[in-house]
C-alpha cells in the first residue's frame, strides 16, 4: 500500500480546557487528517451534545466536560528510547517499561497524555509482515483498511462517551496481522495521563486475518491529583477465519479518574477472541468487553478482575452475544471489594434464535473483605432456541474467617493470611498474565490490602 510522506514535527503543547468544534477541527489539522475523517469526528461530536449522561450505573453527575484539556502532547514520536525527553523517560523508567520491552515483547508504544512518545517494533517481526503502528501514523499509511473498519464495530452513535472518543480521539495503536501469521510474544501500548484535568481518548484497532494470531497488552496508569481526570476509550477487534485475537488491559488508574471505556469484538468462522482484563484503582470505572460470534464455530472469553478500594466505584462486566452456529463463549468475572469500595458485574449472554448448538457459560464472583465493602451482579441472560444451552454461576462471599484461623495457626501473621486468601480467590486471572505482570499485581494487592487494614485499624483504635 502506497505511504504518506513524513508528516511535519510538533513541539510538545497542550489545549485549554473546554470543548468546541472549533477544538475538534485543531486536533484533525495537527494530525493532518482527510476530510472524511475530519467530517466523522464533527458528526460524533453532534451525537455527543444530542446524547443524554447515562444514568443506569455509577454516578457520573460530577463530570465537567468543560474542565477537561482534550488535547496535550510531550513532542514527536521517537524510535528510539534516548530520545523521548528525559523525565518522561524517567517515568516509564519507574514502570518497568524498558525492561518488559527487552524480555519479552515483540513490540512497544507508550503513549504520554496523547500522544505515541516511543514507538518500537523488533525487525524480526517487522519482517514477517506485522504492522504495528500508532492509530495516527496508521490513517495515515493504510486508509483503505481504516474505511473499512474504522468505527464500523463501536459506530459514534453507540454510546455518549464513544460519541466523544469519536470526536476528540488521539493516539492508541493499529495493527494488522497478515494471513497466516502468528506472533508468538506479546505487543504492548502503555498509556499514561500525566497532566491535571487532562482527558484521554485513544483508539485501538486490530485487524486479525486468517489462521492469524497476535496477543496485545495494554497498561494504564495516572499520578493522584486533586481534580478529576477522564479516560474515554474505543477498542475494536476484527478476527477473520480461524484467526485468534488475545487483549490483556492492567489498568491502575488513580483514584481521580473516570474510566468509561468500550471495547469491542468480532469473530468470524472458528475464530476467538479473548478478554483478559485486570481493574484497580479509578473512581469510577465502566467497562463490559464484548465479543460478537458471527460466525460458525467461533469462540468467546472474558476473564476479568476488579478490585474496588475505598471510595471507587468499579462497574465491569461482559457482552457476549452468539449470532453462528455451533459458538461458544465464557464470562469469568471475579470481584473483590475493601473498604467502602463497591464493586458490580454487569452482563449480558444471549444466544439468538440462528445460533444453533452455541453454549454460554456465566461466571460471576463476589468477595467481601470487610462489613463496610458492597458487591452486585446483575446478569442479563438470553436464550432463544431449543439446541443451546446457557449455565449461569454467581456468589457473594466475604473473607473465611475459619480459613484465616487456620493460616494464622500455622504461624502466619492475619493480614498476611487474608492477603493469601484473596490471591488465591483471583489466582485464575493472575495465572494467564504473564510472569513480570503477575508479579507487579500480587504486589498492588498487597499494598491495597496492606493499606486498608491498617486504616481499619485506625479506625477501630479512635
Amino acid at each position: 500500500m502506497p505511504k504518506k510522506a513524513k508528516r511535519k514535527q510538533n513541539k510538545g503543547f497542550e489545549f485549554p480546557k473546554g470543548l468546541s468544534e472549533d477544538v475538534i477541527r485543531k486536533i484533525s489539522q495537527i494530525k493532518e487528517e482527510p476530510d472524511w475523517m475530519l467530517e466523522m469526528r464533527l458528526e460524533a461530536y453532534k451525537v455527543f451534545l444530542e446524547k443524554p449522561m447515562p444514568t443506569w450505573g455509577p454516578d457520573l453527575s460530577d463530570i465537567d466536560f468543560n474542565d477537561i484539556k482534550y488535547y496535550a502532547t510531550a513532542g514527536d514520536r521517537t524510535h528510539t528510547w534516548d530520545e523521548v525527553p528525559g523525565d518522561i523517560r524517567q517515568t516509564f523508567d519507574d514502570l518497568g517499561i524498558p525492561e518488559h520491552e527487552k524480555k519479552f515483547l515483540a513490540g512497544v508504544s507508550t503513549q504520554y497524555e496523547s500522544e505515541i512518545i516511543y514507538h518500537n517494533l523488533q525487525e524480526r517481526y517487522q519482517d514477517s509482515g506485522l504492522v504495528f503502528e500508532s492509530i495516527d501514523e496508521g490513517l495515515h499509511k493504510y486508509p483503505t483498511l481504516y474505511k473499512e473498519y474504522f468505527g464500523k464495530l463501536i459506530p459514534h452513535d453507540d454510546n455518549k462517551f464513544a460519541a466523544l472518543n469519536s470526536a476528540v480521539w488521539s493516539g492508541g495503536s493499529f495493527i494488522y496481522v497478515p494471513k497466516g501469521v502468528k506472533i508468538a510474544i506479546p505487543v504492548e501500548t502503555y498509556f499514561r495521563i500525566n497532566t491535571e484535568n487532562m482527558g484521554q481518548f485513544e483508539r485501538t484497532l486490530i485487524i486479525a486475518d486468517e489462521d492469524s494470531e497476535v496477543h496485545y497488552i495494554e497498561g494504564c496508569t495516572a499520578p493522584q491529583y486533586s481534580t478529576n481526570s477522564l479516560h474515554a476509550a474505543v477498542v475494536e477487534l476484527f478476527a477473520a477465519k480461524n484467526a485468534h485475537i488475545k487483549y490483556t488491559t492492567i489498568q491502575n488508574w488513580s483514584k481521580n479518574v473516570y474510566n468509561l471505556v468500550t471495547k469491542r469484538g468480532k469473530a468470524q468462522e472458528g475464530a476467538r477472541i479473548e478478554w483478559l482484563d485486570v481493574n484497580i484503582g479509578s473512581k469510577v470505572t465502566m467497562k463490559y468487553p464484548s465479543v460478537i460470534l458471527e460466525g460458525d464455530n467461533s469462540r468467546g472469553e472474558v476473564l476479568s478482575m476488579a478490585l474496588a478500594d475505598s471510595g471507587q466505584d468499579l462497574d465491569t462486566g461482559a457482552k457476549m452475544i452468539h449470532l453462528g452456529k455451533n459458538t461458544s463463549s465464557i464470562i469469568d468475572s471475579r470481584t473483590v471489594s475493601v473498604g467502602s469500595g463497591k464493586a458490580t458485574y454487569r452482563g449480558i449472554s444471549r444466544i439468538t434464535s440462528r445460533a444453533a448448538s452455541a453454549r454460554a457459560v456465566v461466571n460471576c464472583d463476589g468477595l467481601l473483605i470487610d462489613e463496610e465493602s458492597k458487591s452486585y451482579a446483575y446478569p442479563h441472560n438470553i436464550v432463544s432456541n431449543d439446541s443451546s444451552t446457557l449455565e449461569h454461576e454467581a456468589s457473594v462471599s466475604k473473607v473465611n474467617q475459619e480459613q484465616v484461623n487456620y493460616l494464622m495457626s500455622r504461624g502466619i501473621p492475619a493480614e498476611e493470611a487474608q492477603q493469601l486468601i484473596v490471591t488465591g480467590y483471583v489466582d485464575p486471572v493472575i495465572d494467564e498474565l504473564p510472569l513480570e505482570y503477575s508479579v507487579e499485581l500480587e504486589r498492588l494487592l498487597q499494598i491495597i490490602l496492606n493499606r486498608e487494614g491498617k486504616g481499619h485499624q485506625k479506625t477501630a483504635a479512635n
